[in-house]
């Protein structure tokens, strides 16, 4: 077959990896990739934003699948396209998508399904959002209603943060028409984790639990990012945890996003609080996670492409998707200044030092004018990835490797797996 992924972070490297090693696998290209999707694809210079130009390209090679990294595409309704031209994309619906590009969508789908999330209210006036806070308790969690790559979400323990928050979204509009509509919620406390399952619409998949971290900091401080690292498989994950979030979160959704005729198909992500009281959906997400896919699919053992044509045919329940069980600990390098401003064009030494039991998948990477070096460009550079036996023998493997790539203000944390 021949197969067209469309993006260019870590989630797409790991996407194009994985995908290179079915047999049913004859030709791969990505759209832009980088510099790590070009040792093992062709990469092809559309923006991965540009619909029309994608659908073009596609059509004129005559894809066989096309599979879709980003949200961004899949909520402007890349799918609908590409599908009504007749090329297989693997991925929601524009409509569909909106349980991870609207969050009062979201939290209506759960209201509708009864699952377990905190308390909400949406806002589109900015007076009432601010009337709100004054007259609630702190700590809430402010959310721009759109994307927002992930940076989206603030955590307010006090009202006067939570007063800034609403006004930074709705008046400064820092994440632009995604924050003219905002969520406040209930705060939670408990253990994070992220769940993915695969969807054909009614079919849903077993399922893989990952931890991220989300905050650039050790210990968890510091302003939210894209992600800075990952780990399966969580120490408390559990069979009777599996069944509870099944039968009460993933399952539901499914069903009332089918009965609404909004059938799901593609990866479905949720992201959870273990609360005192029971796991309860913080956000789902229409996509593979970035950095949780480099550490899942590695344990992926059934045929990724027969898993991916099975989600879009309606035919899911006909396999048993197959996960591995090696704990792997991924952590993310960044450019220096990252979530802010950050300098790049920096050269990426240590690439061609393979350590065993590691992987390093690339993200904001490119090719110097003489495609003779690979330097960094972007936030998140790269995300290297260890196994193990164990949790503490996959960290070991991980930072190991670290220690090994070299550039110019290279960040990452280094509580990664704990």
């Amino acid at each position: 077959m021949k197969i067209l992924i469309i993006g260019s972070g870590g989630r797409e490297h790991a996407l194009a990896w994985r995908i290179k090693q079915s047999d049913h696998c004859q030709k791969l290209w990505t759209a832009n990739g980088n510099a790590g999707t070009a040792q093992i694809t062709t990469n092809i210079e559309i923006d991965p934003q540009d619909i029309p130009s994608i659908v073009t390209w596609a059509k004129s090679e005559s894809v066989d699948l096309v599979v879709v990294g980003p949200e961004v595409p899949l909520a402007d309704g890349i799918v609908d396209k590409l599908s009504g031209i007749g090329i297989p994309t693997f991925g929601p619906t524009k409509y569909a998508a909106q349980i991870e590009s609207s969050k009062a969508f979201a939290r209506d789908i759960m209201a509708s399904a009864k699952v377990p999330s905190p308390g909400y209210k949406t806002f589109n006036d900015i007076h009432a959002a601010l009337n709100f806070v004054t007259q609630n308790s702190t700590p809430l969690v402010i959310k721009a209603d759109g994307l927002a790559s992930g940076k989206g979400v603030v955590m307010c323990e006090t009202r006067d943060e939570a007063s800034k928050a609403v006004l930074s979204a709705m008046s400064d509009r820092v994440f632009g028409a995604s924050g003219d509509t905002i969520v406040i919620e209930e705060f939670l406390t408990g253990q994070e984790v992220s769940v993915f399952v695969f969807c054909d619409g009614e079919s849903i998949s077993s399922p893989i639990a990952a931890c991220d971290y989300k905050q650039i900091g050790d210990g968890n401080i510091g302003p939210n990012t894209g992600g800075m690292g990952s780990y399966t498989h969580p120490h408390f994950w559990s069979s009777s945890l599996e069944s509870k979030i099944m039968s009460e979160i993933m399952f539901p959704t499914i069903e009332v996003l089918s009965a609404k005729g909004i059938p799901y198909k593609g990866i479905l992500y949720a992201g959870i609080m273990l609360t005192d009281s029971g796991p309860k959906v913080l956000e789902f997400n229409c996509r593979f996670g970035d950095p949780e896919t480099q550490v899942i699919l590695p344990l992926l053992e059934s045929d990724p492409i027969e898993i991916m044509m099975s989600c879009i045919e309606g035919s899911l329940n006909s396999l048993n998707v197959k996960w591995g069980t090696k704990p792997h600990v991924g952590v993310v390098m960044t450019s220096k200044g990252y979530p802010g401003i950050y300098e790049t064009g920096l050269p990426i030494t240590g690439l061609d030092e393979e350590l065993e039991n590691t992987y390093v998948f690339h993200s904001g990477t490119a090719t110097d004018d003489n495609h003779d070096m690979i330097t960094t460009s972007g936030g998140r550079v790269l995300t290297v990835v260890g196994w193990g036996d164990s949790l503490s023998e996959a960290k070991t493997s991980a930072y190991a490797r670290v220690d090994t790539l070299k550039f110019k203000g290279a960040n990452w944390r280094t509580d990664i797996g704990e």
